[in-house]
């Protein structure tokens, strides 16, 4: 439905993930324009190349990896304008999955799990106002920073590209082109699951983090 939205999707995500990054508290580990050495390698080992540092990816080799593992992961390319970069960003940042389940949680009234999948896609182009379901989906995504331990370390830097994604999201949900990207620092740092801090035990009726 949008895939001449792919590139100027990537454009966006690039801007945001930077250069070379390799903090000691990132658990991403060191990346290359947002990839990282585990990702290059299993790229490269698909297609019976030798491995190589990510510091000297190409770019053939870059749209590869950001079309099939995040762009392709979240159904970019039948998403709607905005909903589609929205979800892909999420996607480059946290995990495909996780993008997913942002996605659906906003949505509501669907089974949640780590795929969107045709009902989830039809949910979407059901929904009566794409720039309202943006913006429910970078709340989700921004509770789920929120709750991340790394998050005193590199909150700053994820609240202010969580806020430009949703910007950017609703200018082209709207028809509109939106702000141009920035990199903030600290904004590129991967914040997955696994960072997630431990709850107090407190029985049955656990509550559990926002996901």
């Amino acid at each position: 439905m949008t895939a001449q939205n792919f590139a100027p999707a990537l454009a966006r995500v690039l801007v945001h993930e930077g250069g070379y990054a390799n903090h000691p508290q990132d658990p991403g580990g060191a990346t290359m324009k947002g990839v990282t050495q585990r990702v290059y390698d299993a790229y490269r080992t698909r297609r019976n190349l030798t491995k190589r540092s990510m510091a000297s990816i190409e770019e053939a080799d870059l749209q590869a990896i950001y079309r099939r593992q995040y762009w392709d992961a979240v159904k970019g390319d039948k998403l709607p304008a905005g909903v589609d970069y929205v979800a892909m960003d999420g996607a480059v940042h946290s995990g495909p999955s996780q993008s997913a389940k942002w996605l659906q949680r906003a949505l509501g009234n669907v089974k949640v799990d780590d795929v969107i999948g045709e009902a989830r896609l039809a949910a979407v182009e059901a929904h009566p106002d794409h720039d309202q379901l943006i913006a429910l989906m970078i709340g989700r995504r921004l509770a789920f920073l929120e709750a991340l331990r790394t998050w005193p370390v590199f909150g700053r830097g994820w609240a202010s590209r969580v806020a430009q994604v949703k910007q950017i999201g609703q200018a082209w949900a709207t028809g509109s082109v939106g702000p141009q990207p920035a990199f903030f620092l600290g904004g590129n740092a991967k914040a997955t699951i696994d960072q997630a801090k431990p709850l107090p035990a407190k029985g049955p009726a656990d509550a559990t983090m926002p996901r």
